[in-house]
């Protein structure tokens, strides 16, 4: 089941962030596996090999899926709250009211950076609706900040 709501059109993030999300994984990816493999390059046990192959070809299905992902993720800006999703198999959505948010953060990565891109974290009192929107092209991160920002604003001066 997924959640598609009349009238409104999701947001997605830059098709450059597969890149970022590729990259990322493949470092994670070799340096888990990397570091299974000594266990059993330095004992010799031959079985104990099985577990950084396995764990390779849980990162090559990951990787994958990691154009899916991306295409996943997105946000829309609604009349009292911003609507965020993620995922394939277990989606999140998660609605954040303007008036609750308390800090809108833009951070750029090295790898993001490099190619134009940041991501949006926007913060509320409750630890759960912490919501990173990634793979945002910069000038849109910056802007989707201030608007936010200029909501949050308005809604808590009515509280």
């Amino acid at each position: 089941m997924t959640l598609e709501l009349p009238d409104t059109e999701w947001r997605r993030v830059s098709p450059k962030y597969i890149v970022v999300d590729l990259v990322g994984t493949l470092i994670g990816g070799a340096v888990v596996v990397g570091a299974t493999s000594i266990a059993p390059a330095v004992s010799g046990v031959t079985w104990l090999w099985v577990i950084p192959a396995a764990l390779a070809v849980g990162f090559v299905v990951l990787l994958a899926f990691t154009p899916r992902r991306v295409r996943a993720i997105g946000y829309q800006l609604r009349a009292d709250d911003l609507l965020f999703r993620k995922g394939i198999m277990f989606q999140r959505f998660v609605a954040v009211p303007y008036g609750r948010m308390q800090l809108v953060d833009v951070n750029r990565g090295p790898l993001a950076r490099a190619v134009g891109l940041s991501e949006l974290k926007f913060v509320t009192a409750a630890a759960a609706t912490a919501v990173t929107i990634p793979g945002l092209p910069e000038a849109e991160a910056e802007e989707l900040r201030d608007r936010l920002v200029e909501l949050a604003e308005s809604r808590r001066a009515g509280l």
